[in-house]
């Protein structure tokens, strides 16, 4: 049976990250990898997330299945973290959420929904966007349409365009938008922005599907929840994935959830009749683990409020590390404007050198950099930022 499978290629970014351990440099730096880490170079585990874990021990009697929506109070608390717990569209009745195996898993449940609501709808992704992103989605059944968003010559968001473009899309179709620290670009949009998209949504009557993994890394918790919100608030139906893997650390507990908006209450029951048979048919039951902790942690004010200190510590970080980085290698002989790491926001940022650099930079260097020119910029410490910075020096002074 098994002689007719063709191999297949790794991943670009798992591809580099097998480099990366096998490279005996003790200099090396990896920029590629997109986890959280400290000044250390550890993705450690939140001191409120281990605080939650001993509570949970306390309290924990069972391993019992916790049923195919996951744990009811998690997404009581991912709502009101998402929408906001006032959100006039919480209490009227409209929204339903299931937990999913992260953001993955929660895209692929929504995914499915709207295609067995909708099977002709076409899937409007921006470019560029988060390289999983087509493969995920697209084996759902949609058909890949793609929008104008980053314009690497100007290193902005190429706003004109992108609504231009919004602005035929047809009724029925579904536009995926990040909510906020945009992967791989760091380019977020502005709050007119989100406002503009939802009234061309409004116009048009397109679906958005809101794909919100790094909550808090941006301008913080409630700042980067305001496109959710506004749509929330304006639009008939919304669909948000949701992921605990950066804001609470949980990579590995694979926490997330899928949460739709609809139009009245009678779809809402329906539309969480067909995300729980989904899920049923994917995966049957959730993980419990990281979704109890999460629980535990919105829910209780002393472990939200340790969280949140932790949570703004690690977006202060980040945002120090890309002022860092931009001023260390704006000096270069090649005269390139790094300027543009500063403006953005969160995790990522196209770095924007040429292919040669990037050879370089991984082979005399030991810095390893995805060809697109995303980096990490939490993977830059006070411990390598000179060794990092000397290097891209070097390399762009030929």
């Amino acid at each position: 049976m098994f002689e007719s499978l063709k191999p297949v290629g790794l991943d670009p970014i798992l591809s580099l990250m097998i480099a990366f351990r096998e490279d005996p440099r003790t200099t090396k730096v990896d920029l590629g990898v997109g986890v959280y880490m400290d000044d250390r170079g550890r993705t450690p585990v939140m001191n409120a997330v281990k605080r939650a874990e001993t509570k949970l021990m306390a309290l924990e009697n069972t391993k019992s299945y916790q049923g195919i929506g996951g744990d009811a109070e998690y997404n009581k608390h991912m709502l009101a973290l998402l929408l906001g717990a006032n959100h006039s569209v919480i209490g009227s009745g409209r929204t339903t959420s299931i937990q999913a195996p992260g953001g993955s898993g929660a895209l692929r449940v929504g995914a499915e929904v709207i295609t067995r609501a909708r099977p002709n709808a076409k899937l409007w992704v921006g470019v560029p966007t988060w390289p999983n992103h087509v493969p995920l989605l697209g084996s759902a059944g949609f058909e890949i349409k793609e929008y104008p968003y980053y314009d690497m010559e100007t290193r902005q968001i190429n706003a004109d365009l992108m609504m231009e473009t919004l602005r035929s899309v047809p009724a029925g179709d579904v536009v995926l938008l990040h909510g906020c620290c945009h992967n791989p670009t760091g380019a977020d949009l502005t709050n007119a922005q989100w406002d503009e998209i939802t009234e061309i949504a409004l116009e048009r009557g397109f679906l958005p599907f809101i794909d919100t993994a790094y909550q808090g890394l941006g301008d913080g918790l409630e700042e980067d929840a305001y496109g959710m919100r506004v749509m929330a608030e304006k639009l008939p139906e919304l669909v948000i994935a949701s992921s605990c893997s950066k804001n609470f650390g949980l990579y590995r507990e694979r926490t997330g959830s899928i949460t739709f908006v609809t139009k009245n209450a009678d779809d809402a029951k329906l539309v969480l009749g067909q995300a729980m048979s989904v899920a049923r048919q994917m995966y049957s039951m959730p993980p419990a683990h990281g979704a109890l902790l999460v629980s535990l942690i919105l829910g209780d004010e002393e472990l939200r409020s340790e969280w949140t200190t932790e949570l703004e510590e690690v977006r202060l970080r980040i945002l120090s590390m890309r002022t860092l980085l931009a001023d260390s290698i704006q000096d270069n002989a090649l005269g390139m404007d790094f300027s543009h790491i500063k403006r953005q926001k969160g995790m990522f940022s196209f770095l924007g050198v040429k292919p040669e650099h990037l050879v370089r930079l991984r082979e005399e260097f030991g810095i390893y950099i995805v060809s697109s020119t995303r980096i990490n910029l939490a993977g830059i410490n006070s411990s390598n930022i000179k060794y990092l910075s000397d290097s891209i020096r070097t390399v762009l002074n030929g």
